[in-house]
């Protein structure tokens, strides 16, 4: 027997037959002798629409109110799907976030988890109930308010739930089977991977790929909470659902687990990215402060970073930010002109960051000499470098992205 926690996104509970569908999957972990507790996410676009009533209503709104109003659509699924399980005899009940609880800080609309309880959940399944609870959401408790996660935030609700109520895994159902070395839909033969390290998942969510949110990710690194992403539309009853064997998927874990590593694990890409290039920098110490403390300031957040070698005391500082921080970013510095003294600012719009992510670098050599000679020999132009230990990303044009992409993804060894 083992404890899981089941997360369903918004299109695996779009209507009311996808519903029934959930609960067909969590009867068949209840047939299996399992405990099971299920979060799930508001029906399809219904955030969205909660959203623009509020923003209809008022532009300036408190966002006190924003989030007692867009939290009520996972409290409309949890709702339906514990009548769902009632309505095939496992018993069943809805909690809001509030109810366990789970604690968050008063960041209304981006809240962030302070702790869960889940000693209720816990001792209700010595009774076989299945709690079904509202993602995306909590409370402050000094004040009693509802507080949302920000968008995504089901998934790292789900990934809470699980390290509070000690769950043996934690199951992600969403609309793909798994996460693959690239997007399929570049490269074709992209493959599903069967086992990914949390920091390597971490990197792919943060650039681009769009399975899991980064924080729930990052909780689940922190608490050890092995994550397993897998579809909500494959058939509940499928033979190779109810065999020992592994169900199709990807299992995010620790790196202990993972027996031997590819050197490159996968290449994601981000295309909200925006270059900003300040010309003629005097280079003088405090020089690099005066630059980035008014980014930070506005919450810009910069990512590469490039300076040139000093010629004559002045050089050039290239960086990205988000494509949609662009012009703010440019204002930023054009309100500290005098304090920085540079000559000119550049930007583009049209640049995608390539990454190319793996832990079995940090044991090769040679990794980033293969990426450039092989984007050198498709003509593609590199405007940017920045490294970690598991991670090289390159800023190019985004003309070449599908290029780029395929030219790395081969040259890696990562194609079906």
């Amino acid at each position: 027997m083992a404890r899981l926690v089941m997360k369903f996104g918004g299109t695996s509970v779009a209507n009311i037959e996808r519903i029934r569908n959930v609960a067909r999957h969590v009867k068949r972990e209840i047939d299996a002798g399992n405990q099971v507790a299920v979060v799930v996410s508001a029906m399809s676009g219904k955030t969205n629409e909660l959203v623009g009533w509020v923003r209809e209503t008022s532009l300036l709104h408190d966002a006190r109110e924003y989030d007692a109003i867009v939290a009520s659509g996972e409290q409309v699924t949890s709702g339906l799907l514990a009548i769902a399980l009632q309505e095939i005899g496992i018993p069943a009940r809805s909690w809001q976030g509030w109810q366990l609880p789970i604690a968050t800080d008063d960041a209304h609309g981006s809240a962030r988890i302070l702790s869960v309880n889940g000693d209720e959940i816990i001792k209700r399944f010595a009774h076989g109930e299945v709690a079904v609870i509202a993602g995306f959401q909590g409370i402050h408790e000094p004040t009693g308010r509802i507080a949302t996660l920000g968008r995504g935030g089901s998934d790292t609700s789900a990934v809470a739930v699980a390290a509070g109520i000690k769950a043996d895994r934690c199951d992600i159902y969403t609309d793909v089977d798994g996460v693959y070395t690239t997007d399929p839909r570049i490269v074709p033969r992209a493959k599903r991977l069967d086992k990914i390290a949390f920091e390597e998942m971490l990197e792919m969510a943060s650039l681009g790929a769009k399975v899991l949110q980064v924080r729930s990710v990052e909780m689940a690194m922190v608490h050890k909470v092995r994550t397993f992403v897998r579809s909500s539309f494959t058939d509940p009853d499928a033979p190779e659902l109810k065999t020992a064997g592994d169900p199709p998927g990807t299992l995010i874990c620790d790196e202990e687990e993972i027996v031997e590593s590819e050197v490159v694990t996968g290449i994601a890409f981000a295309r909200d990215e925006a270059q900003v290039s300040i010309r003629r920098v005097p280079d003088k110490p405090g020089i690099a402060a005066n630059v980035f403390v008014p980014l930070a300031d506005a919450n810009i957040n910069v990512d590469m970073i490039v300076q040139n070698i000093s010629a004559e005391g002045f050089t050039d500082i290239t960086f990205t930010v988000p494509s949609g921080d662009f012009e703010r970013a440019k204002a930023a510095l054009a309100s500290v002109r005098e304090d920085i003294g540079y000559g000119s600012i550049e930007g583009a719009t049209d640049v995608v960051k390539i990454s190319i992510i793996g832990i079995g670098m940090r044991s090769h050599a040679g990794v980033a000499a293969r990426a450039f000679k092989a984007l050198s020999e498709r003509g593609i132009n590199i405007r940017a470098i920045s490294t970690s230990e598991i991670k090289i990303s390159v800023l190019i044009d985004a003309a070449y992205t599908e290029l780029a992409v395929r030219t790395l993804h081969s040259v890696y060894g990562l194609d079906a």
